[in-house]
């Protein structure tokens, strides 16, 4: 399998620790996705928008481990009941707010990635599509607020 980069992520974070660790965490951080000129066609439409989901390469992780202590908890975890950087296949998402599009570079806003990200793909961000109305969130039942005041550090570098 191979996948090429379709753009890059631009953000105001050049290391991992301190930043958000989920866009919920990171309303008012601004950030620009510029794609690249052999994508810029299948941008059309997408100003209509008001949020999209960013599908990216966490290319500054290394390594992986199935059994991970997440950023909201101190208890150890399987790698796959969490959002760990450090994945088998490094591939990150974050929904963000699309603010405008200017040519081939995107204006967002809730950007949780660090600068120079490789970005994969764009999708629109659709509630009646990826919002399922009935949820369980496992074990971070009761914590989803809390990833607003959480900060990365250097635990999966």
């Amino acid at each position: 399998m191979k996948l090429h980069p379709i753009g890059v992520i631009h953000s105001p974070f050049t290391e991992r620790a301190g930043m958000a660790i989920q866009p919920s965490g990171a309303a008012g951080v601004k950030g620009t996705v510029e794609v690249l000129p052999e994508y810029a066609e299948g941008l059309q439409d997408l100003d209509g928008f008001s949020h999209i989901i960013l599908l990216y390469r966490f290319d500054r992780s290394a390594g992986y481990k199935l059994r991970v202590i997440p950023f909201m908890d101190t208890v150890p975890r399987g790698l796959f009941a969490t959002r760990a950087p450090a994945r088998p296949n490094h591939i990150g998402l974050s929904v963000v707010r699309l603010e405008r599009v200017v040519g081939r570079v995107l204006h967002i806003d809730g950007v949780d990635i660090l600068d120079q990200t490789p970005l994969l793909d764009i999708k629109p961000y659709v509630p009646a599509f990826d919002a399922p109305q009935e949820c369980r969130t496992g074990w971070l039942e009761g914590l989803g607020g809390a990833a607003r005041a959480k900060r990365s550090d250097e635990r999966f570098a």
